[in-house]
C-alpha cells in the first residue's frame, strides 16, 4: 500500500454535529450567555472551537468547561484529535450577530466585499445589517467654522468581509472591573 492507502494515514474524521452537541450541552449547564462564534474541524481532527458571551468576557473556566465535556465524551482509542477552545479575542474580525450586539457603542472598522472601508460607532444591529454612526468635524461651504457631522452607514452583513473593534484605552479603562475580575480568576488556577 502506498500514500494515503496505507492503515498509518488513515483516520475517520469527527462529525460537527457531534462536536456542536457536546458544546452546545455544556453552554446549556452553564446558562451564562456563552455561545459558539466558530467550530472547524481539519481533515486531521484539529478541532478549534471559539466562544464569545452575550455580555461581559469568556474565562478561563468557561474554556476550560467546554474543552472538558467535549474530551471526556469522545473516544481516543477511536479517534485521535486534537482539541482548542479558545474566546474569540479582540483582534479578530466578528462573525457572529451577537457580536456586533455586544459591542453597541463600540467603534467599528469595516471592509466590504468590494474593498471599500467605514468606520463609525455601532448605533443599531437588525437581523441583516449593522448601523454605524461616523462623526466628524467638518468645514461647511457655507459656514467659516467646523461643525459636526454625522453620517450613517447601514452596512448588510452579507457585504462585509472585515468587521473590527477599533481598540479603545478609554473603553478598557470603563470596563477594567470586568476585566480584573477575569485575570483574578485566572490567577487562581
Amino acid at each position: 500500500m502506498r500514500g494515503d492507502e496505507s492503515p498509518l494515514f488513515y483516520w475517520e474524521m469527527i462529525k460537527k454535529d457531534l462536536i456542536t452537541k457536546l458544546i452546545d450541552e455544556r453552554i446549556a449547564e452553564l446558562n451564562n450567555g456563552l455561545y459558539v462564534v466558530e467550530l472547524t474541524i481539519s481533515p486531521s481532527n484539529v478541532i478549534r472551537v471559539e466562544l464569545d458571551k452575550v455580555s461581559g468576557g469568556v474565562t478561563v473556566t468557561d474554556c476550560m468547561s467546554v474543552s472538558r465535556n467535549v474530551e471526556h465524551n469522545l473516544d481516543r482509542e477511536e479517534q485521535d484529535f486534537e482539541l482548542h477552545v479558545s474566546s474569540a479575542g479582540l483582534d479578530k474580525s466578528l462573525r457572529h450577530i451577537k457580536q456586533y450586539i455586544k459591542n453597541i457603542g463600540r467603534e467599528l472598522d469595516v471592509v466590504l466585499q468590494n474593498g471599500t472601508k467605514f468606520c463609525g460607532e455601532i448605533v443599531e444591529v437588525t437581523e441583516n445589517t449593522v448601523i454605524l454612526c461616523h462623526r466628524e468635524m467638518k468645514k461647511l461651504e457655507v459656514k467659516k467654522k467646523k461643525e459636526l457631522v454625522e453620517e450613517k452607514y447601514d452596512l448588510a452583513f452579507s457585504d462585509i468581509k472585515e468587521a473590527k473593534i477599533v481598540i479603545s484605552f478609554k473603553w478598557l479603562f470603563m470596563n477594567s472591573v470586568e476585566l480584573t475580575d477575569s485575570f483574578l480568576e485566572f490567577k487562581e488556577l
